[in-house]
């Protein structure tokens, strides 16, 4: 189990994508069976988690003509706190959304977005799941972020997500930051990889240079919200899902 507060974990130096790739776990996780996959629900905490975590599966599924929902909790509103106006920034998010998802060729991806509170979803986990169960019935598959995540946003989506439905695997996201090779803390039994092409693996890349307020400054004493570091860890080829 993770132990330490999420604010600790993430805020702490993280492991260095060099050390991701020089593992060989990785590439000994058994493969996902996306190529099963006619249907899939997509959930976001915040927009970008999905292109992120998911975004080579998202492609992948888009080209081989997979019908994607996309369900973004919120609008992402309060990544630049003192900086930027919230709805100013929640609808620069929603443009940038919809330009990842055009790079990736998943431009025709049904998007629902909810509008619940950036930092507040661990109080609306039952409306998360009552939302959902709805939201992803009929779909093949679920991807939301991994439960275990240690951001406190990712975490009550994960669980409710897998509450609404069975058919629920996680992405993580900031795991790839606190966690290490190996690390005890992450079920590796329960995961899965997805490798993706060249071309697919390149599309992902493209979509996440298209969340410009993520990458740069935020002003002040703020770095970036993404820094080079952390985006390291989305331009692989592959992908992990956990069950």
């Amino acid at each position: 189990m993770v132990t330490a507060p999420a604010s600790d974990l993430i805020e702490a130096p993280g492991t260095d994508e060099e050390l991701w790739r020089a593992w060989a776990g990785l590439a000994e996780l058994p493969a996902a069976d996306i190529g099963g996959w006619s249907s899939a629900v997509i959930v976001a905490a915040h927009p970008d988690d999905e292109v992120l975590g998911a975004g080579g599966i998202m492609a992948a599924l888009a080209r081989a003509g997979a019908r994607l929902r996309l369900v973004s909790l919120t609008d992402g509103e309060a990544s630049h706190p003192g900086t930027t106006e919230p709805a100013a920034l929640a609808r620069r998010r929603a443009a940038e959304t919809a330009e990842a998802l055009h790079v990736l060729g998943a431009q025709r991806a049904e998007v629902i977005r909810l509008g619940l509170p950036d930092t507040g979803l661990a109080a609306c986990e039952d409306e998360i799941e009552a939302s959902l169960a709805d939201l992803m019935a009929g779909f093949d598959v679920g991807l939301a972020p991994w439960s275990r995540d240690a951001h406190a946003d990712h975490d009550a989506a994960g669980r409710a997500a897998r509450r609404a439905s069975d058919r629920t695997l996680g992405y993580p996201v900031w795991m790839w930051h606190w966690a290490v090779p190996g690390d005890p803390r992450v079920p590796w039994h329960r995961a899965l990889r997805a490798d993706l092409p060249a071309d697919v693996a390149g599309r992902k890349r493209a979509a996440i240079d298209r969340f410009a307020s993520q990458l740069e400054s935020r002003g002040g004493a703020l770095g970036p919200v993404l820094s080079p570091g952390t985006i390291a860890h989305f331009t692989r080829d592959l992908e992990v899902l956990l069950r």
